[in-house]
């Protein structure tokens, strides 16, 4: 499994004008669920914190395979939505690995949690 998460700062030129991207953002990408073969996780995060380092939006997906995280980037669907979102991104971050075995030890502590973390 290959994960691939995205961060982006969008921008704005007011506070309308900001959160009104946002949630295009937010909107285009989560309708590619259920439309590109081997995505099989898709979820979009909006910042709450606010700090003035934190990106405004996380795309977190999972993909079957490094094969079709690369089909992916030349899905039809996801070319429209880069379209449609044209260049409302300030800044964007990206990072993809390989999980083995489904990510099931990856949210294993190495080490002992104190109860209530």
């Amino acid at each position: 499994m290959i994960k691939h998460i995205v961060m982006w700062k969008v921008r704005g030129d007011d506070a309308a004008a900001h959160a009104r991207h946002v949630a295009r953002v937010k909107s285009e990408f989560e309708s590619l669920r259920g439309r590109v073969p081997g995505l099989v996780h898709l979820e979009v995060g909006v910042d709450e914190s606010r700090i003035d380092y934190a990106c405004d939006v996380v795309l977190y997906t999972e993909f079957e395979s490094r094969e079709a995280l690369a089909a992916y980037a030349q899905h039809p669907e996801h070319l429209r939505v880069r379209a449609a979102l044209g260049d409302l991104r300030s800044a964007r971050h990206q990072v993809d690995y390989e999980v083995a075995d489904g990510g099931a030890t990856a949210h294993r502590a190495p080490f002992p949690l104190p109860a209530g973390i």
